[in-house]
């Protein structure tokens, strides 16, 4: 499922990811998630395969390439079955905004450990009454002398447990106009104050979601990321690469369940005939084959623009591709699911549990009726409804 429109290098990486995520597979992840645990053996080989930080700066161990690379990685790991959610977090949020944003002090102390996976970093944005609305978000950074003191609380934070920081979205006072902006810090995992509690979720995935509290937690002078003066910049350059590993990762997934469901109908045979030789089956299999597809090419155009350094055409095209992918993801996952009829209900095929993960496409890191506000509103030149 290689596209023409992709270098060989591309289509290179994409062949040796794919053989790693084999290698592992979904018993692998179904293993990891039975036991409670993270895929640290996954991540560790991505790692040192040097897949990990192909988007990050080669000075700093990267591969010295963009998102287009780190969207592949993602999406061969879901197609294999063995996806790493935390790859939309760690290199291509944290390590892109550091990368682009941090001071030379910050990139040397994370961005080798974010490229080879010895270091692992989680993002903290979302609140529990601001959701959507990034203008409402009451976490505030206060002057201390030379330190910040930071108060509020965050809900639907991946992977807390296991990262060494956290990388908040908080926000300052503007000394002019007296405003509130938004501001990036990185908070350590065991910093005074900064305690998490982890959310009981009916979600089948090996990465364990948390609400944070912050509690007056002091750090130093350099725990800002870039300016204090441009935090909005700074926060949407790690928001549409969020964006378009989101959908790498619902088109990586609903591959994953289409290659299962046309396995089970080239197979299974109904009235001496394989159900795959019946329209009824075959055709919305074909047509989650093109929505894929077609997801796929404008997650490669958000990538290109954004590698590019197009941030406005990145930011549309961002949301179009999470928008198609997580939708195409939802109608794979549901197709593939009744294309297996009561099988796809059973523990052995391991279908279902995609039900619930595949509607985190839909749902985050932005919901799709939030899409069609952004695309009615900016695109379409609409009246703003919100």
């Amino acid at each position: 499922m290689t596209s023409v429109i992709e270098s060989d290098e591309h289509k290179a990486l994409r062949e040796a990811v794919s053989a790693l995520g084999k290698r592992y597979g979904r018993d692998y992840i179904l293993r990891t998630i039975a036991e409670g645990r993270p895929p640290t053996e996954l991540w560790a080989d991505a790692g040192k395969l040097g897949y990990l930080g192909v988007n990050l700066p080669e000075e700093y161990g990267g591969g010295g390439g963009g998102v287009a690379e780190l969207s592949i990685v993602l999406e061969e790991l879901g197609a294999a079955g063995s996806p790493l959610l935390m790859l939309v977090v760690s290199p291509a949020i944290c390590g892109t905004v550091i990368s682009r944003f941090g001071t030379e002090e910050q990139k040397r102390a994370w961005l080798p450990g974010l490229a080879d996976g010895t270091r692992l970093m989680a993002f903290g944005i979302t609140e529990p009454d601001a959701g959507s609305n990034s203008h409402r978000i009451t976490t505030t950074a206060r002057k201390d002398g030379a330190d910040w003191l930071l108060t509020g609380r965050k809900v639907f934070i991946s992977g807390v447990d296991i990262a060494d920081a956290v990388l908040i979205v908080g926000r300052t006072e503007d000394a002019r106009t007296g405003r509130l902006k938004p501001c990036l810090f990185i908070v350590p995992r065991d910093a005074e104050g900064f305690s998490r509690r982890q959310i009981d979720m009916e979600l089948n995935a090996a990465e364990k979601q948390f609400e944070l509290v912050l509690d007056d937690v002091r750090l130093p002078a350099d725990a800002l990321v870039g300016d204090e003066d441009a935090g909005l910049l700074q926060l949407f350059a790690g928001l549409n690469p969020e964006r378009i590993m989101t959908a790498a990762f619902a088109i990586g997934m609903g591959r994953y369940a289409l290659s299962r469901a046309l396995e089970y109908a080239r197979d299974r045979t109904v009235w001496k005939a394989p159900i795959g030789a019946h329209q009824a089956i075959a055709h919305p299999l074909a047509q989650a084959h093109i929505d894929l597809e077609l997801a796929r090419l404008m997650m490669q155009k958000a990538a290109h623009l954004y590698d590019a350094g197009d941030d406005i055409g990145a930011g549309e095209a961002a949301n179009m591709a999470k928008y198609a992918a997580g939708e195409a993801c939802v109608r794979a996952v549901d197709q593939a699911v009744h294309t297996l009829g009561g099988n796809g209900l059973t523990r052995e095929f391991g279908l279902a549990s995609l039900i619930t993960a595949a509607r985190v496409a839909r749902i985050a890191p932005v919901s799709r009726e939030m899409i069609l506000n952004y695309v009615s509103h900016q695109s379409l030149g609409l009246p703003k409804s919100y």
